[in-house]
């Protein structure tokens, strides 16, 4: 499953596993008729799949009471509600098709990490499920530590720390850097050790911060993301992802991808400070639907009747994000979501589950050093950190729209799925 909240599974379903997928020319522009390709890369080599649409995308919808049925769209629409359905409808398929013997595996991508830390949780503890592994794809477990909108909450600068390596990362890609060096991952080391030492202790001592050392950190800051020094200096050391996409290009008129630095585009407003779309989509959208519609209803002579939906309409807009955190009382609840608990306890719970973390290098959205951060924080017996994998791409968000990455994480996930039988 995707994420959104309120994806379909169109994206990994048509881009990375299924056995069709849609032809791309990784970063170039497409142009109509899009077409599919038979996808050497699936994963059926290694195992079923099971691609799963949360409630009101794809082709499903919710059988409300107006039209006959019982449902309502909160008893899907948030963290809790959507993990709890995800939970049941496994429960019934595993039954329904004699697949209880069978090993088995979530692999979940965005918000679908989220889910799938809640999910592991209440299938291992509540359902007598077990997992055999537990595959995350540009993750985000704690909604705090994005840097959407680190503004909303001041004092936790954790947000611009983590994302900072990837600021670094889409820089370098698109040759901004002062002083580019032709190779990315020494650079990212040295970005990370700074990001969690130097750059940490200048945010913490926040306005008692003396002027030598902002001087300082704002020029480590201008070497490590190519963004003006003047504009770092009217941030306050602290730049957020949908500013840095804009000023990145600024002298371009172009704004970056925030779930894939590598694509770019036009701006719409040269004064702003964040874009109205995003460049990725711009490119993958059209291909993606388009196919797939023509895919399913000409090929699979399914839905000719029905309307598809890649995002369900208003359920991102209606999503409830509040996690009630187990263990303590039905008031206390995540003021950010929160699933670190949730994938702790899974952990914990049996020792024996595995859990692999795929990113992109050039995913702003949810920066790979923030995933490795949380992976490194869960509550949870310092001993279990050995069951946690760590793969990187020269991708973004998407990692399979990079060709070289989708072969790379066909074959990483397959020996996960291989070794944790």
């Amino acid at each position: 499953y995707n994420g959104g909240p309120g994806s379909s599974t169109i994206w990994l379903h048509m881009g990375a596993f299924g056995p069709q997928r849609v032809s791309l020319s990784d970063t170039a522009a497409t142009r109509p008729p899009y077409t599919t390709v038979n996808n050497d890369y699936s994963l059926l080599d290694a195992s079923d799949l099971v691609f799963t649409d949360a409630a009101g995308t794809g082709f499903s919808k919710i059988i409300t009471k107006e039209s006959g049925g019982a449902g309502r769209p909160e008893d899907f629409y948030g963290g809790d509600a959507d993990a709890n359905a995800f939970a049941s409808f496994i429960v019934q398929f595993l039954t329904q098709y004699n697949r209880w013997a069978s090993p088995k595996y979530l692999f979940g991508e965005s918000y679908g990490t989220f889910r799938s830390a809640l999910l592991a949780d209440i299938l291992e503890t509540d359902k007598g499920v077990s997992l055999n592994g537990v595959i995350l794809l540009s993750q985000t477990l704690n909604i705090a530590n994005s840097p959407d909108n680190p503004h909303a909450e001041p004092g936790n600068d954790l947000p611009y720390e983590l994302a900072l390596p990837s600021y670094t990362a889409v820089a370098w890609y698109q040759h901004q850097l002062p002083n580019r060096p032709e190779k990315l991952e020494p650079l990212l080391k040295e970005v990370e050790h700074f990001a969690m030492n130097d750059y940490a202790l200048a945010l913490n001592k926040g306005a008692s911060l003396d002027s030598d050392s902002f001087d300082q950190i704002a020029v480590k800051l201008h070497e490590y993301t190519g963004i003006n020094i003047a504009y770092i200096r009217k941030a306050n050391l602290r730049i957020e992802d949908g500013q840095f996409e804009h000023q990145l290009l600024i002298d371009q008129d172009r704004i970056t991808g925030r779930l894939d630095g590598r694509f770019n585009g036009y701006g719409t407003n040269p004064l702003g400070e964040k874009s109205l779309f995003d460049p990725m989509d711009s490119y993958i959208d059209g291909p993606f639907i388009s196919a797939f519609n023509n895919y399913v209803r000409s090929e699979l002579q399914y839905g000719r009747e029905l309307t598809f939906y890649p995002g369900g309409t208003g359920v991102y807009e209606q999503w409830d994000y509040r996690h009630k955190i187990p263990g303590f009382t039905d008031q206390q609840e995540n003021i950010y979501p929160n699933a670190m608990t949730a994938l702790g306890r899974a952990m914990a719970y049996d020792p024996k589950l595995k859990v692999m973390l795929n990113s992109g290098y050039f995913d702003l959205g949810t920066p790979y050093f923030e995933g490795v951060y949380e992976m490194q924080h869960l509550p949870m017996p310092a001993a279990l950190q050995k069951n946690i994998e760590y793969k990187l791409y020269y991708s973004g968000h998407m990692v399979y729209l990079h060709p070289e990455s989708l072969k790379l994480l066909h074959d990483n996930v397959v020996k996960f799925i291989s070794t944790s039988r």
